[in-house]
């Protein structure tokens, strides 16, 4: 790992002596920029990428995709979970989920918690994917009664 660039504006750059990060501890960077609350430290490898992912209560991603494909494992809370065609689910803690690249997808934090997951990316793209219907409105801010609930919306 050659020089310190990153694909995310405020990741950190692992490798150069640089291999243990204490995630919690970090600073958090937008990780869904105009159309998720996500919050997290992200940090870039050569060819992976992880964050430590918190949507507060309530909020969370519109649907939206990215070129890189990702893991989501859940460590606390739960979320309402869509990916592609299939039926929306709720997940909590222990699960798995996997995103195929450009596929539209989206997890949002159930009402009662916080929900936070511990996310793997590629490193063909940044850690931020665009929003599927075109706009950067902003996250998820709905009361999941099937508002679109994008900010300022």
């Amino acid at each position: 790992m050659a020089d310190a660039e990153t694909k995310t504006k405020g990741a950190i750059k692992g490798g150069n002596g640089k291999f243990i990060f204490k995630m919690t501890e970090m600073d958090q960077i937008e990780a869904g920029t105009g159309y998720s609350t996500a919050m997290g430290p992200v940090v870039e490898g050569e060819r992976m990428q992880c964050t430590l992912v918190t949507k507060e209560k309530g909020t969370g991603s519109r649907p939206h995709l990215h070129p890189n494909e990702q893991w989501n494992y859940i460590v606390k809370g739960q979320m309402r979970v869509k990916v592609g065609d299939g039926p929306e689910q709720i997940c909590g803690p222990g699960t798995l989920l996997y995103f195929p690249a450009n596929i539209v997808h989206y997890t949002i934090a159930m009402p009662e918690e916080d929900a936070m997951f511990f996310a793997v990316k590629d490193m063909s793209h940044g850690i931020i994917g665009k929003a599927a219907d075109g706009t950067m409105a902003g996250g998820y801010y709905g009361n999941n009664d099937g508002d679109s609930g994008a900010k300022g919306q």
